[in-house]
């Protein structure tokens, strides 16, 4: 049996799903999904790849009638980072890398494998999809368009709601499992490492954000915005550029050591702090500052039945909010609508748990916590509905 595909490996993936070494397919792999594990797998699989599709075609359009290639670099920069990181997880023996590298973790089968029947193409759209929703978000609040950085740590901030909510629900419902035994994974917030609650929730798509906003969002500002080859080189520039980032950021936590549980929890929750700290006041200002700047509509001083009978469209801004934010609003809305339903249906077993495990043998993650990523995140919303379009047309971004 070859490295790409242990023992070790088919052992930690049978625990929760059909996956065998005899079975796999070099590149694609498709099952019927009324044979998976169970219902909810093919849900997320639709739900994810419909947030990647309407986040492609939303940035397709915003650069054909805005000239702003920057939610495509994101897209796109999203999938190249994707395509270094996952393999350096999952193929970590043939690589070289160290043993506590070896069996993270292991995703379940879904509809769709790729790669050896490693990566579920869910997990493709789920990188596309959250992080285009998190920079669509925060760009429409205007915050990009005054400080680079501080915009950067506000799409962390609304990824990690976002992402939490899912990642806190995957290891109940047999999404994925992770290898509990090595220390990289430990400490661990319920069933989720910290290194998944801060690096990829929060971190990871700061420094993408950053990357995109430095080599391409300013540019664009300036009516310069890069196409054809010169965006493709700038967008895998991009993805290769994300990990050496995280690296750097991920520091603080590298320096007390894998073994030392309770200090690398204390600097994982401060890092996930200090991202909540810059992040909630920026947002707020951004929104009050935005609605109290709001051009008023005049007002006829007596009422006026022919203005009744035909109302100014600029006294009633909401839809003409929501159409142009169908992205964040819409996709945002239908994700959090559907983690209630996929919560709710999980609700029996994790009461039932013991010890934090179900009596499916699976691990359940922090319902408070994730109840609380749900609040904020339709707080998030919330605002973008309620942040008049002109936001958007803010000074060009400082910093």
């Amino acid at each position: 049996m070859s490295d790409s595909c242990s023992a070790a490996f088919e052992e930690l993936a049978g625990r929760i799903g059909g996956f065998s070494c005899d079975s796999v397919e070099p590149v694609v792999h498709l099952r019927n999904p009324a044979d998976l594990s169970n219902w909810t797998l093919p849900a997320l699989e639709v739900l994810l790849l419909a947030g990647a599709l309407f986040a492609l075609v939303h940035a397709v359009r915003r650069w054909r009638r805005h000239g702003d290639p920057s939610n495509l670099a994101i897209w796109f920069g999203a999938i190249v980072y994707l395509a270094i990181i996952e393999p350096l997880l999952f193929f970590s023996r043939g690589l070289g890398l160290p043993d506590n590298m070896h069996e993270l973790f292991a995703h379940n089968v879904f509809t769709v494998q790729l790669v050896h029947d490693r990566i579920p193409l869910y997990i493709v759209a789920l990188y596309a999809a959250l992080a285009s929703l998190a920079y669509e978000i925060v760009r429409s609040l205007g915050v990009f368009r005054r400080n680079v950085f501080l915009g950067a740590v506000c799409v962390g901030f609304v990824h990690h709601l976002f992402y939490e909510i899912f990642d806190l629900l995957g290891p109940q419902l047999r999404w994925w499992i992770w290898n509990y035994d090595l220390a990289v994974n430990n400490p661990r917030l319920a069933s989720v490492p910290m290194t998944s609650v801060f690096i990829f929730a929060a971190l990871g798509p700061a420094a993408l954000t950053l990357l995109v906003r430095l080599l391409v969002g300013r540019r664009a500002d300036r009516g310069e915005g890069p196409g054809g080859w010169g965006l493709a080189g700038r967008v895998v520039a991009v993805g290769v550029l994300v990990p050496p980032l995280i690296s750097i950021g991920s520091l603080p936590s590298s320096v007390v050591g894998d073994e030392n549980n309770t200090a690398q929890a204390v600097v994982f929750w401060l890092c996930v702090a200090a991202f909540a700290v810059v992040a909630v006041p920026v947002l707020y200002q951004q929104w009050r500052s935005a609605r109290a700047t709001s051009p008023q509509p005049a007002r006829p001083a007596q009422p006026d039945p022919a203005a009744q009978a035909q109302p100014d469209s600029a006294a009633q801004p909401a839809p003409a909010v929501i159409g142009r934010r169908w992205f964040a609003i819409g996709y945002g809305g239908l994700f959090l609508a559907a983690f209630v339903v996929l919560w709710a249906t999980a609700l029996p077993d994790y009461f039932g748990a013991s010890g934090g495990v179900t009596t499916d043998g699976t691990p359940t993650g922090s319902l408070p916590y994730a109840v609380g990523c749900l609040l904020a995140a339709g707080t998030v919303l919330a605002a973008v509905a309620t942040t008049p379009p002109a936001a958007e047309r803010t000074p060009p971004e400082r910093g």
